[in-house]
């Protein structure tokens, strides 16, 4: 029985000195005493070298997972139509071995339920060595999820659910809230697990009342999946994303609440072990 959770990056300039260190390449290392896996959004952007990734694999612990976005020039440039950088994608990240929980297919708000045909060609075209998660953005899709639903369980492969209900729910009262309110997709909620392992993506608001009021409706959805012997994986999202990597580990104690058998995070590392060692220099 576990339960993973973790952000939508390792690395962010508000957490040095806080979550992470202010200087140096360990920040990976640090993040990961605090959540037990990440979105790996930066390989939607680019392949990362292998290099790069070895060097990843060298700092995440054993039982840490990364759910890996595939590459935009697959999932929205080319629509699926063209797995050439497929290859290479998938020798890079070879170093993190089963540190990878998923691959996820994020697509585009204009692929919709008639773009199903391309989507079962190229699932059914990948290589079944990892574990599939699709997210899309159509609302079409959850107003009749059938097709979709049957789609992937037919590979084995789970619908990755955003939910920015609690987000919208209000108007925005900050510039980053502001900022996200213009960028973020408005989701319908969707609540159902195909696999055992469901992916959640949580989008809640600057102030940590409202994220954690946003949240109560997963607690105890989570914590059935966790009796029912399913290995959830729960990302926090905040408009800042300032105190995302201690509002993942909230989450997991309000989950651990309603099932005492699930195992508790390790402690955090101290504050002082973010911080650089001796004065700064200028080389």
């Amino acid at each position: 029985m576990r339960l993973h959770v973790g952000c939508a990056m390792w690395s962010l300039k508000s957490w040095q000195g806080r979550f992470i260190p202010a200087s140096g390449t360990d920040r990976l290392r640090s993040y990961a005493g605090w959540c037990n896996a990440v979105e790996g959004n930066t390989t939607f952007y680019a392949t990362p070298t292998l290099a790069t990734v070895s060097g990843w694999a060298a700092q995440a612990p054993a039982d840490f997972r990364f759910v890996l976005k595939l590459p935009r020039e697959v999932t929205h440039g080319a629509a699926l139509s063209d797995i050439s950088g497929m290859s290479e994608f998938l020798r890079v990240i070879e170093p993190l071995g089963p540190r990878i929980h998923a691959l996820w297919v994020q697509l585009p708000g204009s692929f919709g339920p008639g773009d199903l045909p391309a989507l079962a060609r190229f699932l059914r075209l990948l290589p079944d060595s990892f574990r599939y998660a699709v997210e899309v953005r159509d609302p079409a899709f959850f107003h009749h999820p059938r097709h979709l639903e049957d789609l992937l369980g037919t590979v084995g492969a789970e619908w990755v659910p955003f939910d920015t209900t609690e987000f919208f729910r209000t108007p925005p009262t900050s510039d980053a809230e502001r900022d996200a309110w213009l960028k973020k997709p408005r989701m319908p909620l969707r609540t159902d697990a195909l696999t055992d392992r469901p992916i959640i993506r949580y989008l809640g608001r600057d102030a940590t009342g409202r994220t954690v009021e946003g949240w109560r409706k997963w607690v105890p959805i989570v914590a059935g999946w966790l009796r029912e012997g399913r290995s959830p994986t729960f990302f926090v999202h905040t408009p800042d994303n300032a105190d995302a990597p201690e509002l993942c580990r909230r989450f997991h104690d309000e989950v651990r609440a309603l099932v005492p058998d699930l195992e508790p995070l390790p402690p955090p590392p101290p504050a002082s072990s973010l911080e650089p060692e001796g004065p700064p220099t200028l080389f």
